[in-house]
């Protein structure tokens, strides 16, 4: 067994989710939970089918962000992975939506952040052991830091 790290860096003001998924049927279920969630939203997704043909399934409603997933599925190369890129949304948006999908198994990651995602390749091919999402902590929020928080929570319109 060999271990291995792939970066994911989403595209400028994107976000990312990296999921564990079982059926090729994903594409289309994930598709249309995203284009039903938020109207309008712009979305690139990508499925690491492992049996078969093997291929990167893929779909979306932005060329851009369809591509990057695609590139980045292949990169991954994990079977039953699927990455999904938002562009103008938040995950918290979608992930209720996305965690009702019955061939989604788990969520590892949801992040604008860049990710590095821990594989794990086998001659048999490669899994997702885990993630490593942003940064280490720095220290811990000050009275300042939690009236920041509280403000901007507020001002993007998630708390009244």
């Amino acid at each position: 067994m060999e271990l291995k790290i792939v970066e994911l860096v989403p595209p400028e003001g994107c976000n990312l989710i990296l999921c564990q998924s079982h059926f090729i049927k994903t594409v289309e279920d994930v598709h249309e939970a995203l284009v039903t969630s938020i109207p309008g939203l712009k979305f690139g997704l990508a499925f690491c089918e492992s049996s078969g043909p093997c291929l990167v399934r893929h779909s979306g409603t932005d060329p851009e962000l369809e591509d990057f997933a695609a590139k980045k599925a292949l990169e991954l190369g994990a079977g039953h992975s699927l990455l999904i890129l938002i562009r103008n949304a938040y995950p918290i948006n979608v992930l209720n939506r996305i965690k009702e999908i019955p061939e989604v198994c788990s969520i590892f990651a949801a992040t604008a952040n860049p990710l590095q995602v821990i594989l794990a390749e086998t001659a048999q091919g490669r899994g997702i052991l885990g993630v490593v999402d942003g940064f280490g902590s720095k220290g811990i929020e000050t009275e300042k830091d939690i009236a920041w928080r509280k403000e901007f929570l507020r001002k993007i319109g998630y708390k009244f």
